[in-house]
Formats: structure tokens, sequence, C-alpha cells
């Protein structure tokens, strides 16, 4: 039986293409590319992969989306709530595993399902 909500966190990486380029927390105008976003990403994802309490932590320094405030929580959420492409992966994560990159229309990110 498929979750009826998940809970996530995340990190996200902006480019110029991105929906809304700007990291509001920050005040700063993103200008990196989409290739440059997703190599980023790539990155973040290799600290953190073998030591999952790296995520919040690096979510708080790198992380583009107000979440940043919270480790990259996102708290529970229902499908219909997130961009498609963001849900799909967040939904068929098992609780602990943590996403390969993801674009979305905001960016790149990397998931990690916690409830």
């Amino acid at each position: 039986m498929q979750a009826k909500s998940v809970r996530a966190s995340h990190i996200l990486l902006k480019s110029t293409q991105s929906r809304n380029p700007y990291d509001r927390f920050r005040d700063k105008q993103v200008t990196r590319s989409d290739a440059d976003a997703e190599k980023g990403i790539r990155e973040i994802r290799a600290q953190v992969e073998n030591n999952l309490n790296l995520f919040a932590k690096i979510a708080q320094e790198r992380s583009e989306c107000s979440s940043c405030q919270k480790g990259g929580d996102l708290g529970e959420f229902t499908r219909g709530q997130m961009q498609k492409q963001f849900e799909d992966v967040a939904f068929a994560l098992k609780v602990g595993e943590l996403s390969q990159p993801v674009k979305s229309d905001s960016g790149w990110h990397i998931i990690l399902r916690t409830g």
C-alpha cells in the first residue's frame, strides 16, 4: 500500500534557469548555470551519502530554499503539494533513504525521506 503522505528534507541548488533564480534567505541572485547546479548537488550528495548526520548542517549552509533554516525539513506533505518530479521521487524513497539528484522547475535537489 502506498503512503498517503511522506515527510522529507531536501537540499536545493538553483540555477539561472530555475523558475525563481533568487536565494531569498541569503538575499542574493543565483548566477550559476544549470550544469554547475547539477555538479554542485552531486558533490553535496557525495558528502552526505555515507553520513546522513551531515544532511541538516549542509542544508543550513548550502540549500537555496527557505527550508534551510530547518535543516532542509519540508515537513509532511501529500501528493499534489510538491512539483511532480520532486514528489514522485520523495514518495518512492524508503524512510532514511537519500535520492539521486532530482531536477525540478526550482532547480536541483537531493531528497532525504524522514517519515
